[in-house]
């Protein structure tokens, strides 16, 4: 038996075969971007199946023991030109199906590699090829074997969270199908000609396989669509299925049950149509069917690859910090948010300065670790290991011209993993929210970081709220935690108010002639009219003043209780037009790159300001107060579901505004939509006790250890997990989002209530807060391109050494002309004088 043999033979019980369920990291490093293309390939532990690239294998030899590593090493083949194209590349096929990685779906970008696989020995490196393998003993050839071609036959984790083979167009049977009710009202459907039986609109309709009623769909984001009529007659009569006509075909259509929620599949299809007198046989499809428009949808983000400054030849820059980022499917909101948050020296030295320490204490799967993940992101960006231009697709001069620019790069696939686990959006592969992503990243930060240093504390600041009742004259004033200044913006105080009513006017025009439209005019909106905004007094008409001991008419002034050393500002570009339809401000502001915030800092009380008694208001009772459940407006929680909000959230609104109507209901909506139980189910008066009395059996013990070991009181816990129903996730997302709310509770060190009386107990710590000037000058912003934030492109600008650098995912370039005017977030720091 030769050396090697030996050596293999003493570890053959470390060597495990992929059994299903294992996740095997065979594509990317725990602890770096490194992979199986890179310099020095990927080795794959042969018992834990993580990856490690060559500057990180030794370490996790030294720290496990482990010697037997599986090297994967990949070159890239040359692209042969088969005449279909000039590039040499074959024209890509247009997607028929919503769907990714299988036929008729959206392409999965997969190049083309020769891989060579062999065993290596640590630590002194001795490799064992295939050839070699084959010399050796049975019984190690045989289990050597098993486990590399286990390993070569496993889906790879980064593989499958990259580009999941997933299949938009599978519907489930619905349930009402096989017993769904048809009224014999002798109503028959003519094979063309439809109308909305309430609008006269002949696009986008259903038609009601109970009834045979014609009504139009739902209005989209973005104004068009239809105007609701056939939900409103599901939510009248009950009715659950319609089909879209125009898209019934021999072969099915599209049917979407309105109590499911989804679009369905009906067996009886057939049959319930020609009950309407429609034969499925002789119709022909007229119209896009749902799946083609989210195809179309899905497929202009991909015409979206430079949104700023797309006239202008950027100049492509290299090196450290300046490290592109891999859009791994609408993930353009987490790219654009993470190269800023790197750019603050809070997190780089949080999570870069200490990683050598953060990896030696990583647990035993790094991958799953959020402080490790961080940190390898961090150095990702700004040590410029990855900051290289990418390899040419080919020896093609007009393939090189074409990725010019672009940059290895680097793909946080297991970022994205981690800090989207359990989350209803982030989760998923669909675009989302910068300024979500911005709070739900501090929130995992907050959670992450109890004892040490906290990152997040570069953003937090205090605001506080006074409310001044009419009547009386006493104030109260409340202080809250907060992250981001959400800056109105006041479409009425554009500059170019005559240019927009001209605009508006030709549109108009142009609309009841037939017309092509006129090009649209963006609102110039002054930035000291949005400070203005923000800063003014706000009248409260249905304010419960306890000093009268009735509603009253109050004033609400907002202002700043501290200033951060980093200051996030949202533009609300996002609003409800007059008839309720989200839709996003064409709106170009003056945004200045030097801030002086000093003036809003906020003075506390006034010598001689009396303030208001506490005492809380009355519930809402019914006419007969003896039933304790309050009595809700069910037409303005009705209005609100329609505009698709959860239900209970709808509840929460009417009650909590005091059945006051649809307006101030909204504005609570607007106002709370960012709340961690947003859609958690409305406590009723009389349905529980008086807070700290309420018997705690309901509560589920183990939650409750569980947040009393991050250092909260019980009774904080239990707040937070009945605020939540129960759900542990959500309530320690709720308790890091209303530390100010808590601060009338103790906590301490074991996280259990201090015993004392009243008298001898100190004030409870409030949420730690830096303060200084609120002098601040522009260091970033993040843009967005599109309707709606659920859809388009983010890029962002961010300033290093004086120049202005795009990051547009793997594109990385100086910035000629940054649209500071259009930006969505900006993010200031503190002027040091």
């Amino acid at each position: 038996m030769t050396e090697v043999s030996e050596i293999l033979m003493s570890v053959l019980s470390t060597i495990r075969v992929p059994r299903p369920g294992d996740r095997v990291h065979k594509d990317e490093c725990a602890l770096s971007f490194a992979s199986p293309e890179s310099e020095g390939g990927l080795y794959v532990c042969m018992n834990s199946f993580l990856g490690f690239g060559s500057k990180y294998v030794d370490r996790h030899h030294a720290k496990t023991g482990q010697r037997a590593f599986l090297h994967i090493t990949r070159t890239r083949k040359r692209q042969e030109d088969d005449g279909n194209s000039g590039s040499g590349d074959p024209p890509k096929k247009k997607p028929t199906r919503l769907a990714i990685g299988i036929e008729g779906g959206f392409d999965v970008e997969q190049e083309q590699y020769e891989e060579e696989v062999k065993v290596v020995i640590f630590p002194d490196r001795q490799d064992v090829t295939l050839e070699d393998l084959a010399s050796m003993p049975e019984v190690v050839r045989e289990r050597v074997s098993l486990s590399i071609r286990g390993l070569q036959a496993a889906d790879s984790v980064s593989h499958a969270l990259q580009v999941q083979q997933w299949d938009g167009e599978v519907r489930q049977e619905s349930k009402h199908a096989a017993e769904l009710k048809q009224l014999d009202n002798g109503i028959k459907i003519p094979p063309s000609g439809w109308r909305c039986e309430v609008c006269d609109l002949q696009e986008n309709l259903w038609m009601n396989l109970t009834d045979g009623k014609v009504l139009c769909g739902r209005r989209y984001f973005d104004g068009t669509g239809g105007n609701n009529h056939a939900l409103q007659h599901y939510q009248q009569s009950g009715y659950p299925l319609a089909v879209k006509l125009g898209t019934i075909t021999p072969d099915g259509a599209d049917v979407y049950s309105y109590d499911e929620d989804d679009m369905v599949l009906d067996s009886k299809l057939p049959e319930h149509l020609s009950h309407f007198g429609i034969n499925m046989m002789t119709m022909e499809k007229t119209e896009r069917t749902m799946t083609e428009l989210e195809i179309a949808v899905n497929q202009r983000v991909g015409e979206w690859e430079v949104i700023q400054e797309s006239g202008t030849t950027l100049k492509p820059l290299w090196g450290p910090g300046l490290t592109g980022m891999k859009n791994l499917g609408n993930s353009c909101y987490l790219n654009s948010v993470m190269q800023v948050l790197f750019t603050v020296p809070d997190f780089q030295t949080k999570y870069v300065s200490k990683i050598d320490k953060i990896f030696d204490e990583a647990p035993s799967d790094p991958t799953q670790d959020f402080k490790t993940q961080v940190a390898k992101l961090g150095y990702g960006l700004l040590s410029g290991e990855y900051s290289k231009p990418a390899p040419d697709p080919g020896d093609d001069p007009s393939a090189s011209n074409e990725s010019k620019g672009d940059q290895v790069g680097i793909a946080p696939r297991m970022f994205k993993a981690l800090v989207g686990r359990g989350h209803p959006e982030f989760s998923t592969n669909r675009q989302q929210d910068a300024q979500e992503f911005l709070l739900h990243f501090i929130n995992m930060v907050e959670r992450n970081c109890r004892s040490g240093m906290n990152p997040s504390e570069a953003f937090r600041f205090l605001v506080e709220e006074k409310i001044v009742c009419q009547q009386s004259q006493k104030a109260k004033y409340t202080q809250r935690v907060d992250y981001i200044v959400q800056l109105p913006v006041p479409m009425d105080q554009a500059t170019n108010m005559e240019e927009l009513q001209e605009a508006e006017r030709r549109r108009e025009e142009a609309e009841s002639s037939g017309a092509p439209p006129s090009a649209a005019v963006r609102a110039q909106i002054p930035f000291a009219a949005c400070m203005a905004a923000l800063s003014e007094p706000e009248t409260l008409t249905d304010f419960w003043s306890s000093a009268v001991q009735s509603k009253t008419t109050a004033t609400k002034t907002t202002r700043f209780a501290s200033f951060p050393d980093h200051l996030v500002i949202q533009i609300k570009k996002f609003t409800f037009g007059m008839d309720w339809v989200p839709k996003k401000l064409d709106v170009s502001i003056d945004v200045p790159d030097t801030l002086d915030l000093s003036g809003l800092r906020a003075m506390g009380q006034q010598p001689g300001e009396e303030l208001l008694p506490e005492v809380a208001p009355p519930p809402l009772m019914t006419p007969d107060v003896e039933v304790k459940a309050p009595v809700l407006d069910d037409s303005t929680v009705s209005q609100l579901c329609e505009m698709g909000f959860p239900l209970e959230a709808c509840r929460k609104a009417v009650y909590y505004t005091g059945n006051t109507g649809i307006d101030a209901a909204m504005n609570w909506v607007m106002g709370h939509m960012d709340d961690p139980d947003f859609s958690a189910p409305l406590v009723l008066p009389g349905s529980s006790s008086a807070p700290g009395t309420t018997p705690t059996e309901s509560i589920p013990e183990e939650h409750l250890a569980t947040i009393v070991s991050m250092g909260f009181s019980r009774d904080q816990a239990t707040r937070a997990l009945r605020a939540t129903n129960n759900i542990l996730e959500r309530a320690v997302d709720w308790i890091f989002s209303h530390l100010d709310d808590l601060e009338s509770m103790d906590v301490s060190e074991g996280g259990r209530s201090e015993a004392g009386s009243e008298a001898s107990r100190e004030p409870p710590p409030g949420p730690r807060v830096r303060d200084g000037p609120g002098k601040y000058e522009l260091f970033a912003f993040i843009s967005h391109m599109g309707t709606s934030t659920m859809c388009g492109h983010y890029v962002c600008h961010i300033k290093k050494d004086q120049q202005w650098v795009i990051f547009n995912d793997q594109k990385v370039c100086a910035s000629e002309k940054p649209p500071k005017d259009l930006g969505y977030l900006y993010f200031y720091r503190r002027v040091v004088e």
